[in-house]
């Protein structure tokens, strides 16, 4: 039988969460109690169905000795004998199941999001197709009932989208979408290409955790931020005021822009929730990169430079190259109805990180609640 890793760490850490809500003072930051509240109910979780798995084992050891035992009554083994496949996958359950909870969940996963989408190589095609990949998600996030909220968008001449910037709302957004961060490569005849030759273009997704206040501290000296007049496609005028907000951050020299609305304030606040999500994703990336020597996830590591998909139209293909999932639903894709790709993705994140967590010691405070929160 294989023997599941240590509980005690876990327990210890329950028993410390616990003492922490007995205190009196445990309720005066209630951010922190309910984050505190939902790591002591899964341990607490984690603990029982350990319990219930111990037993399970038991049991079974129990059947299969009395199948061994030469002395036993034959009705008794018999009996067993029935009831050993049973036992075997209680046993199984249980265990997959105490792994998997053994697995902390990333902070991030609960949070919404912030996608960014532009056109990369290939020029108005990149641009017409980050317009087509905008709205597959758009609809994904509609049927799931998120809501979605434009922040920055730059069209194209042809009605494309050099770039889109939204904010989804929901339950678990960021634990469905994280792994969408990427180059997208398109394969298609382009409208605009009269001889019928496939070109290849790419567009990059770039996918947020929302980030707070109390996540990311900003100083505002180290902010240069101008404002002036929006423009449209080819020119146009938008509005006549000076609403648009452009928000450098010296000293990373990240960029945002917004002019969406015809409020600068609005503009400032959505500029400024961007940027917030632009550094505290940076910062997620310092941490994990402290580990990128020790293993190389086998579903990449989410970075825009990294191709992670292929959609090739005359062959009605898509192509997931970091686990290498094929599929030939392109039109079904397109419409937002990705569920099997994000559900085989997320299938092949667990099982890497249950074959970690089995061939090496585990710590249940990775990635649990600060005590500096």
């Amino acid at each position: 039988m294989d023997m599941l890793p240590d509980i005690t760490p876990f327990q210890m850490r329950y028993d410390e969460l616990s003492a922490q809500m007995a205190a009196p003072s445990f309720y005066s930051n209630s951010r922190k109690a309910a984050q505190v509240m939902r790591e002591q109910q899964r341990l607490a979780k984690l603990i029982e169905d350990h319990r219930a798995h111990a037993k399970a084992e038991a049991d079974l050891a129990e059947t299969e000795a009395l199948l061994k035992d030469p002395q036993a009554d034959a009705d008794l083994k018999e009996l067993a004998s029935m009831e050993l496949p049973e036992l075997q996958a209680r046993c199984a359950r249980l265990r997959e199941g105490v792994l998997l909870a053994m697995i902390p969940p990333e902070a991030s996963d609960s949070r919404n999001t912030v996608m960014e989408i532009r056109a990369g190589t290939g020029g108005e095609e990149a641009a017409l197709f980050a317009g087509e990949l905008t709205r597959l998600y758009m609809k994904y996030a509609d049927g799931r009932g998120w809501k979605v909220q434009p922040m920055s968008t730059s069209g194209s001449e042809r009605g494309g989208m050099k770039e889109a910037i939204f904010l989804i709302s929901g339950q678990d957004v960021y634990k469905q979408l994280k792994f969408e961060s990427g180059v997208h490569r398109v394969q298609r005849v382009p409208v605009t290409e009269a001889n019928g030759r496939i070109h290849t273009s790419t567009v990059t997704v770039a996918v947020l955790p929302e980030a707070e206040e109390v996540d990311i501290e900003i100083d505002p000296q180290d902010l240069d931020v101008t404002v002036q007049r929006a423009s449209g496609p080819g020119g146009q005028g938008v509005n006549t005021t000076d609403s648009a907000v452009r928000i450098i951050h010296k000293p990373t020299g990240l960029i945002v822009f917004c002019a969406d609305d015809r409020s600068q304030i609005k503009n400032k606040a959505r500029a400024m929730a961007v940027l917030r999500s632009r550094l505290l994703k940076m910062k997620e990336d310092e941490e994990r990169s402290k580990y990128a020597a020790q293993r190389r996830s086998q579903i990449g590591t989410g970075d825009r430079s990294e191709r992670i998909r292929t959609y090739n139209f005359p062959q009605n293909r898509l192509t997931d190259h970091r686990i290498g999932l094929t599929l030939y639903n392109l039109p079904e894709v397109m419409e937002g109805r990705i569920d099997v790709v994000i559900e085989a993705l997320q299938k092949a994140d667990f099982e890497e990180k249950l074959a970690a967590l089995t061939g090496r010691s585990f710590s249940p405070r990775a990635m649990s609640v600060s005590d500096d929160d």
